[in-house]
């Protein structure tokens, strides 16, 4: 069984009289930031001059240099994407990490596949809010949280838990549940859900079900609303009830087909497909395929995002999201 720990858990005087840079606003960048700040927490903004650096300050955020908040910090918290991370840790972060501090990542990867490696002395350590940014921000706001995962890669001072569950509190994940990992399990897990289930393997659902539809003579507009639209309901009811529960609220016909025919769909074969995904990020070979990707001037990922903003079912959902008032 895992540890679970909730506010009552927590002593979050560990982060009295410190200070917590968070490095990056973006989705999650702004959210953890500003959710620390109105928990009580001394919170200072790492950027390089531009649009993000004006919105922090609009947000009413205290804004520095990267090196120079890293350097008043002594917890620093990675928010900057992934592959761009192991070059301002070199270049600037590296360089304020003395013994006691604690480098804090939102997600494994790095630390995983040894992209940073961290001096000795510092705390290593993860809080992962499960949900996007803006969704962490509004049940903030609502009072509540999401959960989140926490794992120590090095407890330099002893006391790297109590920080990553202070943060976490800090957050607003302790009104939900913070569970406890390790910086293995959370990136390969995140990594095959990404590509299996929630961003891979949906997409690639929807795309061909449009397909079939389409080719077989069904309107675009009514093949769009069929595997696409309607999704959000049967997501939301999942998210709500359980797979069970979902199948509850829906009528008795979608309960059989869904039932019956669904492993006709998604077979040993496609098992077979996710174990081999699985088995590519734990030997590191997806990690090393992305790395190099990246390092080489990321063509084939824009050819990748290029095919998926050309494809019909987008041109038909926009006109779709606009019918509907959901888009401009």
């Amino acid at each position: 069984m895992v540890n679970v720990y909730h506010d009552k858990d927590i002593d979050d005087k560990i982060l009295e009289g410190k200070t917590v840079a968070v490095i990056g606003y973006g989705n999650q960048g702004r959210a953890q930031a500003l959710n620390m700040k109105e928990s009580g927490v001394d919170v200072v903004v790492g950027l390089r001059p531009g649009k993000s650096w004006e919105k922090a300050e609009a947000d009413g955020m205290t804004v520095k240099t990267v090196i120079d908040a890293a350097n008043e910090a002594d917890v620093v918290l990675m928010l900057i994407p992934d592959m761009a991370q192991p070059t301002v840790y070199a270049e600037e972060i590296a360089l304020a990490m003395k013994p006691g501090k604690a480098l804090q990542f939102a997600h494994g990867f790095n630390i995983h596949f040894g992209q940073i490696k961290p001096t000795e002395g510092v705390d290593i350590i993860m809080v992962a809010p499960k949900a996007p940014g803006s969704e962490m921000r509004r049940q903030y706001e609502q009072g509540f949280g999401v959960p989140a995962l926490i794992a120590v890669a090095q407890d330099a001072t002893g006391q790297a838990k109590y920080k990553a569950l202070a943060v976490a509190k800090a957050l607003g994940s302790g009104r939900a549940g913070i569970i406890e990992t390790t910086f293995k399990d959370e990136t390969e897990s995140d990594l095959f859900g990404e590509q299996a289930v929630l961003c891979g393997g949906v997409d690639q659902l929807i795309r061909r079900g449009f397909k079939v539809l389409t080719e077989a003579g069904y309107p675009p507009e009514l093949a769009y609303f069929e595997v696409l639209n309607e999704l959000k309901l049967i997501v939301d009811l999942i998210y709500k009830s359980g797979i069970s529960g979902m199948y509850r609220a829906v009528s008795d016909t979608a309960k059989y087909g869904g039932m019956a025919i669904g492993p006709m769909i998604i077979d040993d074969h496609v098992e077979d497909n996710m174990r081999k995904a699985l088995y590519a990020v734990q030997d590191g070979s997806f990690a090393r395929q992305w790395i190099e990707e990246a390092e080489s001037g990321l063509e084939e990922f824009d050819r990748l995002m290029l095919e998926c903003e050309s494809l019909e079912i987008e041109k038909v959902g926009k006109k779709v999201r606009q019918m509907s008032g959901l888009e401009k």
